[in-house]
């Protein structure tokens, strides 16, 4: 995806109005976060860091809650959730495997929505089931877990982002 950015820019520049290469819109990270909330016994937040590690190829940050809450039996500081940023190859080498490889392993997987894209240029996409991923063993199916992956552009609307996404053959539903 990478190496085709002088491709796209001569495909966006006049649906975008660019003048300059340097004005070429670009992936600036990707997020990948999972709440472990329900989680109260430590070994399973061991395995969702795990599994992430072994995804994403870089090892997850633990995430505390702000504040204690007493409904949910939560106290300020334990661990609800785990988060990775990817930047650079290994953000370009995990989109690569999450568009190519992972999705189009889920059951009846026609497209991602492009209504995901919000108002910022980022698009949110939320996966069911962690196994789809070949690099996660299917021995424990109990402990399956979701997780969303965020990706942040330099775009700062919708339509554009659209564009984008579309020159870079994100496998988007028909509508």
């Amino acid at each position: 995806m990478k190496e085709k950015t002088k491709e796209i820019f001569k495909e966006l520049k006049g649906k975008l109005g660019l003048k300059n290469i340097m004005q070429s819109p670009k992936i600036v990270k990707v997020t990948v976060s999972s709440g472990v909330g329900s989680f109260n016994d430590k070994k399973k937040i061991d395995v969702v860091i795990d599994r992430l590690a072994k995804i994403t190829g870089q090892k997850p940050v633990k995430r505390g809650a702000k504040k204690s809450i007493a409904t949910f039996k939560s106290r300020e500081g334990d661990t609800v959730g785990v988060q990775v940023t990817l930047r650079g190859e290994k953000m370009w080498g995990f989109l690569d495997r999450l568009f190519n490889v992972a999705l189009p392993r889920t059951k009846d997987f026609r497209g991602i929505p492009p209504s995901a894209i919000d108002e910022m240029g980022n698009y949110t996409l939320s996966i069911k089931e962690h196994t789809i991923f070949p690099e996660t063993a299917d021995e424990d199916l109990k402990d399956v877990f979701g997780f969303a992956v965020t990706i942040v552009t330099s775009l700062k609307n919708k339509a554009s982002t659209f564009e984008f996404f579309k020159a870079l053959n994100l496998p988007f539903k028909k509508r």
